[in-house]
């Protein structure tokens, strides 16, 4: 096994987190706080879109039940 990927396998957590840290501090230093701020919010919400498409827990969007309820919700003659 190459040194490289042994070193990856047990400590990917660390350089991940490190290199995103690394990351942000710099987008602070460039962009500002909350434009920093918003990119991180932007890096959670793909990741958490990422980790439900790996789990296929179902669609992203339940888009039949927005529609059923949005039918029971707004009927134009009750």
């Amino acid at each position: 096994m190459p040194m490289w990927r042994e070193i990856w396998t047990t400590y990917g957590g660390r350089i991940a987190g490190i290199s995103v840290g690394i990351i942000l501090g710099l987008l602070y230093f460039i962009v500002g706080f909350w434009d920093m701020l918003f990119f991180g919010l932007l890096l959670w919400v793909g990741y958490a879109i990422g980790k439900m498409k790996d789990e296929q827990k179902g669609p992203i969007i339940p888009w039949q039940q927005l529609v059923e309820w949005l039918t029971e919700r707004w009927r134009p003659f009750k």
